[in-house]
């Protein structure tokens, strides 16, 4: 399928009610969650995330900065609740999507073991380079480049198993279906720089690859 109708089909399908209901569960339950969090420990957070900073050269940094650096830190945060929720709560939701528009039954049944692992390590993996580069952020361009290609890590393989697992048996086959799965994850993880409208990106990863595997 063309990558167009394939965005096409997965954005009327984020827009159903369903599917509405499902993502604002997740984002609004999520928000909530660090929201909560960072009210309790603020000051403790910022005095954490300071010290960090103190390693870097810039001075403003050091100083304003802690405060809008605990604030991108809460919204990564957030994103990151998202995703892994999405991943392990999705899947009666695609079932019925893809029985809604290819008349196709799931027949796999994806291990919400595996699953976990696999969110529990890229999101390791995410974490990891986002607080070792942090200070790449910073940087016009090269760190807005550097934020995509973090959160496409993020959503691109727990997707695979997720979706992939649901509907595809022949690992060779799912291998292959997935080498598109990189340039699909880009336009979801584009999401996150809009509050609120990020809160869809991993639904909407999921929704657009379950239209490419299903629709050859």
């Amino acid at each position: 399928m063309q990558l167009s109708k394939t965005l096409a089909l997965g954005l009327k399908d984020i827009l159903s009610l369903e599917v509405m209901s499902f993502v604002l569960k997740v984002g609004l339950g999520s928000i909530a969650l660090w929201i909560g969090v960072f009210y309790l420990y603020w000051h403790e957070i910022v005095a954490i995330i300071a010290s960090y900073l103190g390693f870097l050269p810039w001075e403003w940094l050091k100083t304003t900065g802690s405060v809008m650096a605990t604030v991108i830190v809460a919204y990564v945060l957030i994103i990151t609740t998202i995703s892994v929720l999405t991943s392990l709560y999705s899947e009666d939701l695609l079932k019925k999507l893809a029985l809604k528009h290819y008349g196709v039954e799931a027949t796999g049944n994806p291990s919400i073991v595996d699953s976990i692992w696999i969110n529990v390590r890229v999101n390791a993996i995410f974490l990891a380079l986002f607080l070792l580069f942090f200070w790449l952020i910073f940087v016009p361009i090269v760190g807005q480049i550097f934020m995509l290609y973090l959160w496409s890590i993020q959503i691109k393989e727990p997707t695979i198993h997720d979706v992939g697992g649901l509907f595809i048996h022949d690992k060779e086959v799912l291998k292959q279906k997935a080498k598109k799965a990189r340039v699909l994850a880009i336009v979801p993880s584009a999401f996150n720089y809009i509050p609120l409208l990020n809160i869809f990106a991993p639904l909407y990863l999921q929704i657009l690859f379950l239209h490419h595997i299903l629709h050859d």
